[in-house]
């Protein structure tokens, strides 16, 4: 048990660490204080990707991790060729759902900001061209990490991974810090236009419906 902790543990705090060097990514202005315009803003962006990725593969790694492993309701499984490794069918059929519509969130989200993470960015001076509200954006105002959020739940049911669902009240709280860091740097650099935009969208739960 202690040495199936201790890889969970790993990548623990591996993710936390890439969550600290994203929340740095989206300091634009200091580092542009720090390293000169081009290069602060050069920096945040190799920043921000090398955690992004890095971030997937800890997240992964909470998945596939040694530890206790549960079941949903009936034990009837299904055995993956090639690897000793089985997934109980209420598991599949929980989590492919989930983590399909987290998936395509996320991509879409992703392809309305031209594949830049949390906004677009044109020139030197890391300033946003504009608020993009189209696609998912018009739902809520970060769809990505909506769709991580969704996604890793998935993950954890197919993988039978408890400690990973146990995790998932602190991953979920990381992405709404990742948030509210890039939503101040948002409202410093477009002012009451994103904060219009912040009470008209909700931040990660979608509506129910809207009053017109």
């Amino acid at each position: 048990m202690g040495l199936m902790f201790a890889w969970f543990l790993v990548c623990v705090i591996g993710f936390l660490l890439m969550m600290a060097l994203h929340f740095w990514s989206v300091e634009h202005q200091k580092l542009k204080r720090r390293f000169g315009k081009k290069k602060g803003v050069k920096i945040g962006r190799i920043l921000g990707t090398f955690s992004g990725w890095m971030e997937l593969v800890f997240l992964l790694g909470f998945w596939v991790s040694p530890q206790p492993r549960f079941t949903l309701l009936l034990n009837l499984s299904i055995s993956l060729p090639l690897v000793d490794f089985s997934i109980p069918l209420s598991h599949l059929i929980t989590a492919i759902p989930l983590m399909g519509v987290g998936a395509w969130i996320a991509i879409r989200a992703v392809r309305e900001m031209s594949r830049e993470v949390g906004f677009r960015v044109i020139d030197a001076h890391s300033k946003p061209r504009k608020i993009v509200t189209s696609g998912p954006f018009s739902i809520v105002r970060h769809p990505q990490y909506l769709g991580a959020n969704l996604a890793h739940v998935g993950g954890s049911i197919l993988f039978s991974a408890s400690y990973a669902l146990l995790f998932t009240p602190i991953y979920v709280t990381c992405n709404y810090l990742i948030s509210w860091k890039e939503e101040r740097e948002l409202v410093r650099e477009l002012g009451k236009k994103y904060k219009d935009y912040q009470e008209d969208t909700p931040m990660f739960i979608p509506p129910i419906w809207k009053n017109k």
